[in-house]
């Protein structure tokens, strides 16, 4: 697939159409807090059944890019279609694994109860959550090894179990498109390889995962695709096409000092 970059420069005729069998679709997207862009002008197709990395500096609009795809932020301009529709009418088909900090870690829940609500949009919301759901709300926490967790507190539970329980609530949603925002941000080594098993075990079912992700060393060995950004897209494509140092030094300009720790990476990313 061809790799769309710096599209500051590209004119009309030159960015990318939006088939609508694509998981992903954006079009002239842009966000403002205040009236100050945060993500501006995006334009980007994502294809199905990839592991999107989705790379940039501090500041760059990673999460509000996904937020602003499932209308938690308002939209300055532009859309955003989930194959081929509004997020109003694709929501069912969409999980999301938010932020850990944007959680409110207190409120009286327990992780059995956090991951069924993964299951809402199959009964609704007014509805009780049956045997049926639990089980399926259990088998989520298997998956990612804390059902021995289930009735805990969510405020009782480390960091790393936290996150694994957010993931768990993502995957009792059965969705074929998956936001992650920064998943892998504090978590330890254990939550960490749980982490990319759950990402493989995604992609070996066709699922597609759009994942904020912050640690340059390891795009390489989780990311089959990529995107770079800064306010605006940088470069988006395979990531042994996008993830060159010249993308890198456009995405974050003069102060990447780490450049060079990732320098013997991309001489191998085609291999």
């Amino acid at each position: 697939m061809k790799s769309f970059v710096d599209n500051r420069h590209q004119s009309v005729d030159e960015r990318p159409e939006h088939p609508d069998n694509v998981p992903l679709a954006i079009h002239d997207l842009t966000v403002a807090y205040h009236r100050k862009p945060v993500i501006w002008d995006v334009e980007l197709n994502v294809p199905e059944g990839k592991l999107v990395g989705v790379v940039g500096p501090n500041g760059a609009g990673k999460s509000t890019l996904l937020k602003a795809c499932q209308d938690l932020v308002p939209k300055t301009s532009g859309e955003v279609q989930i194959y081929g529709a509004p997020y109003r009418d694709r929501r069912g088909d969409v999980g999301y694994v938010p932020q850990r900090e944007s959680v409110d870690w207190d409120f009286p829940v327990s992780a059995l109860e956090v991951v069924a609500m993964g299951t809402y949009g199959r009964i609704g919301w007014f509805r009780r959550v049956g045997k049926r759901h639990k089980r399926i709300a259990r088998e989520a926490l298997e998956r990612v090894g804390i059902e021995h967790l289930a009735d805990r507190q969510i405020s009782q539970l480390s960091g790393g179990q936290q996150q694994r329980v957010f993931l768990a609530r993502a995957l009792a949603q059965d969705a074929k498109l998956y936001f992650m925002d920064a998943p892998f941000a504090a978590v330890d080594a254990a939550t960490e390889e749980a982490i990319v098993s759950l990402l493989k075990e995604l992609n070996g079912a066709g699922k597609t995962c759009l994942v904020v992700h912050h640690d340059l060393a390891s795009v390489t060995r989780y990311f089959d695709w990529l995107v770079l950004l800064n306010m605006r897209v940088v470069a988006s494509g395979p990531t042994g096409e996008v993830f060159t140092r010249e993308n890198l030094q456009k995405t974050y300009g003069g102060k990447l000092s780490l450049l060079d720790d990732v320098a013997d990476r991309l001489r191998h990313v085609g291999g």
